[in-house]
């Protein structure tokens, strides 16, 4: 009979151990955000740099609100599994979280008020930070910030932690902590900065300008294709280790960290896992947001609206591959020169990374939160290819496949999974299906700026496709595209 994972002990041969024991090493991480995607990422890259170099570098992990991976990982000592799903599957055991702490905003403040922690890193998603991303400042009608700048003394957002942690410090003279966001969020560190330094000077202007003089906020990019666990994986785990993992995740063999080299209370040995340091990561970001995260929307809206419920579905279609294709030359054409990149080799790449056939990337998971992500993925790098004078065809076909998405949710009386999910519903079934009134839903704001709606390489593809959709179906309208 099997039983829960408690540590790496009597499992079979083929299943990879921590290489350094956990118990010797203290914890100076928290980590806020206990999602797949750092288990699969962050947590691994931290598990090499102890068996490399060692440290007390293990990590604290919370979640502010959900306790079900807290809780999780508590009962198994901080162990899980991660499989790797490629040509073969394999597992590996990853012992870098000393402790865990389940929707109590109390305990994360103390664990970060403690100066052992001398990095605090953080995927809270790109909803998380109650940051308005175009003002670059706090949001202040975010549920969290609203009620934090009501009460600053008992936090429960993010932005309301991190200040109070760092009021603490200061306070009690212990040095601050670097804060490393982990979100696929263009200039990530410079966003979090923005809303840490704006909520400070709303409580406490001299606090402001500490942090401002001493507190680091390096950017980072990251990349690793992450499905949500499924039943799936908890039966694979089950079959290669003989334990059930309840905190089990399942990923690509791939992985990539470029981080901004600024960490003055130290850090791990990352490169040991293979991150890469660098003075500047924009280049590095812009590639990975705008090629793999802009198709992989793209995949998700022509798979929604297909009846294909993976990416590797999406990919094995020939006509939808050549268009993802074309979507990712367009991409690349906006990304800077001189920098290092080579986006043809990655373009290839990632057509490989998305035919996986080891895993099953639900469509429906990347396409929640459009309006989250198609900023950074479609519409700033559109804008930026129509002051270049570049072909916008292939980013308004993408949008039309968005907006003909939510046509399509709104004639079942659904709202999009988006935190603006009731406005979206509302006013795709206020537009009926009529092109111009969907193609109104992209002056919401935030979205695609003025210029870019109303160029005519932009909006006359736009509407055409949203008419053909609305009238012949997503067969048609992608064999038309390609033939475009």
């Amino acid at each position: 009979m099997s039983r829960l994972l408690a540590g790496p002990e009597g499992l079979p041969p083929g299943v990879a151990r921590p290489g350094y024991r956990p118990q010797a090493h203290g914890a100076g991480i928290l980590h806020l955000g206990l999602g797949a995607f750092h288990r699969a990422h962050q947590a691994v890259y931290t598990d090499d740099a102890l068996a490399a170099a060692g440290g007390d570098w293990r990590i604290i992990g919370a979640n502010l609100h959900s306790r079900t991976v807290p809780e999780a990982l508590a009962a198994q000592n901080g162990f899980y599994t991660v499989l790797e799903r490629g040509s073969e599957t394999r597992a590996r055991i990853i012992a870098a979280h000393a402790a865990t702490i389940a929707g109590d905003a109390a305990a994360v403040l103390r664990a970060a008020c403690d100066p052992a922690i001398r990095i605090v890193t953080l995927t809270v998603s790109e909803k998380g930070y109650g940051i308005d991303r175009v003002a670059m400042d706090l949001d202040p009608a975010h549920p969290d910030v609203a009620a934090d700048l009501a009460q600053p003394a008992r936090p429960r957002g993010v932005l309301g932690l991190l200040t109070a942690a760092l009021s603490a410090r200061r306070a009690a003279g212990s040095a601050p902590f670097t804060l490393l966001s982990c979100d696929n969020l263009p200039d990530n560190g410079h966003l979090l900065r923005a809303g840490v330094l704006g909520f400070a000077r709303r409580t406490d202007p001299d606090l402001a300008d500490w942090i401002a003089g001493h507190v680091a906020f390096p950017c980072c990019m990251v990349d690793r294709i992450t499905p949500a666990p499924s039943a799936a994986t908890a039966a694979d785990v089950m079959a290669l280790t003989g334990r059930e993992d309840r905190a089990c995740v399942e990923t690509e063999p791939f992985r990539q960290w470029v981080i901004e080299d600024r960490f003055p209370a130290g850090r791990p040995a990352w490169e040991a896992g293979g991150a890469q340091f660098t003075g500047d990561v924009r280049a590095w970001e812009a590639m990975k947001l705008r090629m793999l995260n802009g198709a992989h929307s793209l995949i998700a809206y022509a798979g929604q609206l297909a009846g294909l419920a993976t990416v590797r579905e999406v990919m094995a279609d020939a006509g939808l591959a050549a268009l993802i294709a074309r979507h990712m030359r367009a991409a690349a054409a906006t990304l800077p020169g001189g920098a290092g990149l080579d986006p043809e080799a990655y373009g290839r790449a990632l057509a490989v990374r998305f035919a996986n056939p080891g895993l099953a990337h639900a469509t429906a998971q990347i396409a929640m939160d459009g309006t989250e992500k198609l900023p950074q993925r479609w519409f700033a790098p559109a804008t930026e290819l129509l002051v270049a004078g570049g072909d916008l065809r292939p980013y308004a076909f993408a949008s039309a496949l968005w907006l003909g998405w939510l046509a399509a949710l709104a004639r079942e009386g659904k709202a999009p999974p988006d935190p603006r999910g009731a406005q979206l519903l509302a006013l795709a079934q206020a537009a009926g299906g009529d092109p111009e009134g969907l193609s109104g839903i992209l002056a919401l704001p935030g979205l695609a700026a003025p210029a870019l709606r109303t160029a005519p390489g932009f909006r006359a593809p736009l509407l055409a496709v949203l008419a053909r959709l609305q009238a012949e179906g997503w067969r048609a309208t992608f064999d038309a595209e390609l033939a475009a």
